[in-house]
């Protein structure tokens, strides 16, 4: 009976069009219902490098640039056939710096033969992913250990090349191996996925803002979206972070004569307008082209790559409906796997498994948006900023003439005048109720309840100035004392001696990484976001005019994005300086700013408690 039953299936299958059998094929063995498991064996896995020729060609030599791609991909030997879907990374970092918190750098069979593969990937997503019916891709930028080309930092060359490797993938580009023989990824299953943080971020986001067919998800990682954001405060010049030309010196693999042109453009255009050379590096401007899911995470106290980064991007993502996730934290420069490592790596998964793999995991059916709000304590947001934020707008008021005041109750006249002094923050933002030359504080009252701040504040105010141009620097701070993340010591995290392991392992990549807590500090004053403006830039960014004079101008001044409670019995502070001397280089001036305070206010991004 089994064995007519049997037949009737094999006969009935065999009448229906080609098409129509694949309703009938069972699924890979590396999904079971609506996840990935591992199921293949990562020893065993394919691990190869191939070069992708970019539609750039940006160093002196001749022929386009070479784009060295370090593949691991799973095997199956019941199906030779195997499709899966690609997690890339594309980095300068991983020979030089190393990746992730414990900087881990790529480890060759051969490490004197360039044609050699990977032994060792850095960081974990090879050895969790690639069981679990994934391939991984570490792809050296352009210019960066094996790859040919130059390092542009954000530009074209480094955006195009990463590019290629999606193109390749999906048919678009050619790609050979170290014997010059062309290979197709006859493997990939259709779908990519890129990751990164910092640089790596940046490459996320440029190529996503590319509309490159095939990349289906994004994860940028207190990216880079806007180099000029990156090294440029709106005129100014950031003190904590590396130059273009420095970010080129150091990590390049090429010999100097090969890249030559491509480091005199970078010293030539490096300047405080928001020239060509930063339009090209800016991938907000162009983020309407990103049809990838996009899921962001970024520290609120990032100081390397500020928030204001994610901010931007977040916007353009919302006005487009891009689908999107969204996890903001109290730590500085710090990846989720060191800040909330178990639930992060699970929530990768799901992601990558939604976006990858067509699963429903009911990721997207979740809150949008998860927020930090002190060590260890997060929130969820069904989305960011919630429902119902509004800007009330606060009045600058001259106070007791020593501190001003901070409030919704309309302008009270008044003006005030600082001089254009190099001030810490700490200077600037400590002892709100002592007069102190360089700075003024406005501030609330204690608040009767707790105020939710969710996005970009901005000022404006109306000032003048005794010379051409001085920077106006701002800060939004919470006075009250409270158990904080110490974004400042050790960027919020301390790393431990115990390890705990995310994946398989073979002898030369163990997958295990060190353990890690929160530092945190009781302090009465935080600042929760700042924004500075190289007066000269007050109009454009791209033509700056020197301030005329002791003549009134209006000036509007866009604050960082944050997500922080302001909780009651705390005030609330507006620190209105001028030189910022913990982040920017600039140079006082000694210029004396005056301000109408009737015609100065705060709007703050307020949503609902």
């Amino acid at each position: 009976m089994m064995r007519r039953t049997v037949l009737a299936v094999v006969l009935a299958l065999a009448t229906l069009p080609v098409g129509a059998l694949t309703a009938y094929a069972l699924p890979p063995k590396h999904i079971q219902g609506n996840q990935t498991i591992p199921v293949y064996d990562y020893a065993s896995a394919i691990r190869e490098v191939v070069w992708v020729e970019s539609s750039v060609d940006s160093d002196s030599e001749p022929g386009p640039d070479r784009i060295a791609v370090d593949i691991v991909r799973p095997v199956d030997p019941d199906n030779p056939g195997l499709q899966v879907p690609a997690i890339v990374e594309a980095s300068p970092y991983y020979t030089l710096l190393g990746r992730g918190n414990e900087l881990e750098k790529k480890l060759y069979l051969n490490p004197n033969d360039p044609t050699s593969p990977v032994v060792k990937m850095p960081l974990y997503y090879d050895n969790y992913f690639v069981p679990r019916g994934y391939a991984f891709l570490g792809v050296d930028l352009s210019g960066s250990t094996h790859s040919t080309g130059c390092l542009d930092v954000g530009g074209k060359a480094e955006v195009l090349g990463a590019k290629a490797v999606i193109d390749w993938l999906t048919g678009a580009a050619v790609a050979h191996n170290a014997m010059g023989q062309q290979v197709f990824a006859t493997w990939f299953s259709g779908k990519a996925g890129m990751i990164g943080k910092s640089w790596d971020g940046a490459m996320v986001t440029g190529v996503a803002a590319t509309g490159v067919p095939g990349l289906a998800t994004v994860v940028p990682i207190s990216a880079v979206t806007s180099w000029y954001d990156y090294e440029r405060l709106n005129g100014a010049v950031r003190s904590n972070v590396s130059s273009t030309v420095g970010l080129h010196d150091t990590y390049t693999s090429r010999p100097p004569a090969s890249c030559s042109a491509t480091r005199a453009s970078l010293v030539a255009n490096n300047g405080l307008d928001y020239s060509p050379f930063w339009v090209e590096r800016d991938y907000v401007a162009t983020a309407a082209n990103i049809k990838a899911s996009v899921f962001v995470v970024h520290g609120m106290n990032d100081l390397n790559v500020k928030s204001s980064n994610f901010g931007r991007l977040w916007d353009q993502l919302a006005a487009a409906g891009v689908p999107r996730k969204l996890w903001l934290s109290q730590e500085q420069h710090v990846d989720p796997f060191d800040f909330r490592r178990a639930l992060w790596v699970d929530t990768l998964h799901r992601w990558f498994d939604q976006w990858l793999q067509g699963l429903d995991t009911g990721i997207m059916n979740e809150p949008q948006a998860t927020v930090e709000r002190a060590a260890d304590t997060w929130v969820d947001l069904p989305e960011w900023p919630p429902a119902g934020t509004t800007s009330p707008v606060y009045y600058l008021r001259p106070g007791n003439g020593i501190t001003g005041e901070l409030s919704t109750a309309g302008p009270n006249g008044g003006s005030m005048a600082i001089t254009d002094l190099a001030l810490t923050e700490s200077t600037a933002t400590t002892g709100p109720q002592l007069a102190k030359l360089g700075r003024w504080v406005f501030l609330t009252p204690a608040l009767a309840q707790d105020v939710h701040l969710a996005g970009s504040a901005t000022v404006t105010v109306r000032m003048q100035s005794t010379l051409p141009t001085a920077t106006l620097t701002a800060r939004l701070v919470d006075y009250g004392n409270q158990t904080r993340v110490s974004w400042e010591s050790g960027q919020g995290i301390t790393t431990g001696n115990t390890e705990d392991c995310w994946g398989a392992a073979t002898a030369a990549d163990d997958a295990c990484y060190k353990k890690t807590t929160k530092n945190v500090v009781n302090t009465g004053v935080s600042v929760l976001s700042r924004g500075w403006l190289d007066l000269a830039h007050r109009g454009s960014l791209s033509s700056p005019t020197g301030m005329p004079a002791l003549t009134w101008q209006t000036v509007t001044l866009r604050l960082a994005a944050t997500d922080q409670i302001v909780k009651a019995g705390h005030q609330l502070g507006l620190v209105i300086s001028s030189t910022d001397s913990s982040w920017t280089t600039t140079a006082a001036t000694a210029s004396v700013l005056t301000f109408d305070l009737g015609r100065c206010i705060l709007r703050l991004p307020t949503a609902p408690n």
